[in-house]
């Protein structure tokens, strides 16, 4: 009996250290993963902060909050499952539902660089889409939507990048790590942006320090600098979108043949690494990024007046054949 119990407390032994170099394994592959889809999770920490610009410093967190929530949802609830579904039964599926939302990004970015370059047109553009919230609920909502929305895709991408990632295997280990990743990019992200939003309430209080005069100075700079940082912040979230659904439609296109935009950019790429061999990562991912930027530009541009002509008027009608609807703006016709 001592001898079976001994050699069976050897093999539930055996098995922990497999189960512990299995998580081990995942813990790797999981860090693997999210570090190759860094360059979007830095696109999603530079977009964000624009949408919690021009509310009260009360409202920044919650708005943060929600945002959050509304990503973890995304990634977990409904791009977790859906890519696994599709890497299953459609993976054929995936590069052109990719492409599709990277058309989304080129046409959030440039729309924000059309309001900027010709606002009358781009406010008539926007009534066109969508009614002007009149209150600050409303506005915040709308806010908070369209972060979520733009996160939907950023959040798309960093899946379909950890899933192929990830070595083929059990759908559980696939699964978790997905979720390791989502969960860690999402806190890591959000928690990076509340950072930034509140720096400058830090600031404030440390200006405000009697007995510190070196902290004093450098709560003024946060004051004084915070402004300008997310502003300059906000021309890399708009500038990100574009590079980054243009760089997305380029991958799709030469996945379905059509490599001559992909060759091109990688070409002009190298042509500026020889030039300036001292700065060859600098300048290959500048490069490329550019290319990628020109392309979403000009993605953007096209589907600007497709939205406005097409899809909204389609979106419109659907929207007044739903019940829900249709009683919510006779309560608020009522009010009125």
């Amino acid at each position: 009996m001592s001898v079976g119990l001994i050699a069976l407390l050897d093999d539930i032994a055996a098995l922990a250290k497999v189960a512990a170099a299995s998580l081990d394994d995942i813990a790797g592959q999981a860090a693997k993963a999210g570090a190759k889809a860094a360059g979007v999770v830095i696109d999603d920490a530079a977009v964000t902060p624009r949408y919690v610009t021009g509310f009260s410093a009360a409202r920044e967190l919650p708005i943060i909050g929600k945002i959050a929530v509304g990503s973890l949802k995304n990634k977990l609830l409904i791009l977790l499952p859906a890519a696994l579904i599709l890497s299953l039964v459609a993976p054929q599926a995936i590069t052109p539902l990719l492409m599709i939302g990277g058309l989304f990004l080129c046409y959030e970015g440039v729309e924000k660089v059309y309001g900027l370059m010709l606002p009358h047109a781009a406010h008539a553009h926007e009534s066109a889409l969508e009614a002007t919230s009149l209150d600050a609920q409303s506005l915040e909502d709308e806010k908070v939507a369209g972060a979520i929305k733009t996160d939907f895709i950023l959040s798309a991408e960093i899946m379909a990048i950890t899933l192929a990632a990830v070595p083929a295997g059990g759908i559980f280990a696939q699964a978790f790590i997905l979720a390791v990743v989502g969960l860690g990019i999402t806190v890591m992200v959000y928690g990076g942006v509340a950072l930034i939003v509140k720096a400058d309430d830090l600031g404030l209080m440390m200006a405000r320090a009697q007995t510190a005069p070196m902290l004093r100075a450098i709560g003024r700079g946060l004051v004084t600098g915070m402004p300008y940082f997310l502003k300059a912040l906000g021309i890399v979230g708009t500038a990100a979108m574009i590079w980054v659904g243009g760089g997305i439609i380029v991958h799709g296109l030469e996945a379905y043949g059509a490599a001559g935009l992909a060759h091109l950019i990688h070409d002009a790429g190298e042509v500026a690494v020889h030039a300036v061999p001292l700065l060859a990562s600098v300048l290959r991912w500048t490069v490329e990024a550019a290319g990628a930027g020109i392309v979403g530009i000009v993605a953007g541009l096209i589907t600007i007046p497709v939205a406005g002509y097409i899809i909204s008027p389609m979106w419109r009608s659907l929207k007044s054949l739903l019940p829900r609807r249709r009683r919510k703006e006779a309560l608020a016709d009522g009010k009125k």
